[in-house]
């Protein structure tokens, strides 16, 4: 009885999820999440247009709040409107965008909405992200498409618990395509990732030895600079020659003295 339980919640919670992703569709939707209070049922809307899903003086949360009780027969559901953060690492909020675009501008723009989207999402910090466009895309015959860069594990542990994926679906004329975006976030710590501490340690001396360089090169400019202080020592030589012709001077007048 009790796994019973529990399933049917589940459900629930599932069928709730995908009521309110189909009604605001287009509004940069991304996920909800629903808690369990003493209070009630609160259900959190993430958006990037919060305006837009709660409407004029509450209008569009008037109305869900009355279809959760009546269809979904919650008591007293709570709802609240969160704020993405990052929209461009949300694969359901790059998912729907992808998705609207394609429904807005035809399928003759896909390739330039598919790189632009995987530009954007390495620019925003991703390892590596792969968006799959899948239908009659631009052709009558169905093929799928493939926008790829960085590195995306495939298989493994990584590839299962830490890769998103978002799924979405575009309604054209030409029938439904379906796009499939998948990323890694840059916070996760890959096992095959090697780091290099000899670098880190063969930096940090090389820092410490530059200082006596420069004291080394200080003392070699005050040697230079006292060695023009030393010349003048050598300039009481000229004065013992000047002594000299005056004292061969004095004899000859007082020779020319005598004689007169």
């Amino acid at each position: 009885m009790i796994e019973r339980k529990f399933i049917s919640q589940k459900l629930k919670e599932f069928q709730i999820q995908e009521y309110i992703g189909g009604l605001l569709r287009g509004t940069g939707y991304s996920h909800t999440e629903i808690q369990r209070t003493p209070l009630g049922e609160k259900v959190i809307v993430y958006t990037t247009r919060p305006g837009v899903v709660v409407g004029k003086k509450g209008e569009n949360i008037n109305k869900l709040t009355t279809v959760l009780k009546k269809k979904f027969k919650m008591e007293n559901p709570q709802i609240e409107i969160g704020d993405l953060q990052e929209p461009m690492l949300d694969v359901n909020y790059l998912a729907d965008k992808i998705a609207s675009t394609l429904e807005r501008f035809g399928s003759n723009r896909f390739k330039s909405i598919g790189y632009k989207t995987l530009q954007n999402i390495l620019d925003a910090g991703a390892l590596g992200a792969e968006i799959v466009i899948a239908g009659k895309v631009p052709s009558a015959r169905a093929k799928m498409w493939r926008f790829k860069a960085g590195y995306l594990k495939k298989s493994g542990d990584i590839a299962e618990n830490f890769v998103q994926k978002g799924q979405a679906v575009a309604k054209l004329k030409s029938g439904i395509v379906g796009i499939k975006v998948s990323l890694m976030l840059p916070d996760i710590k890959l096992p095959d990732k090697i780091i290099f501490h000899s670098q880190a340690k063969e930096t940090t001396p090389e820092v410490k030895a530059e200082a006596p360089k420069v004291e080394a090169k200080t003392e070699v400019k005050e040697e230079k600079k006292e060695k023009p202080k030393r010349k003048p020592r050598k300039k009481p030589e000229p004065k013992k020659e000047e002594v000299k012709t005056e004292a061969k001077v004095e004899p000859k007048a007082e020779s020319k003295d005598g004689n007169n």
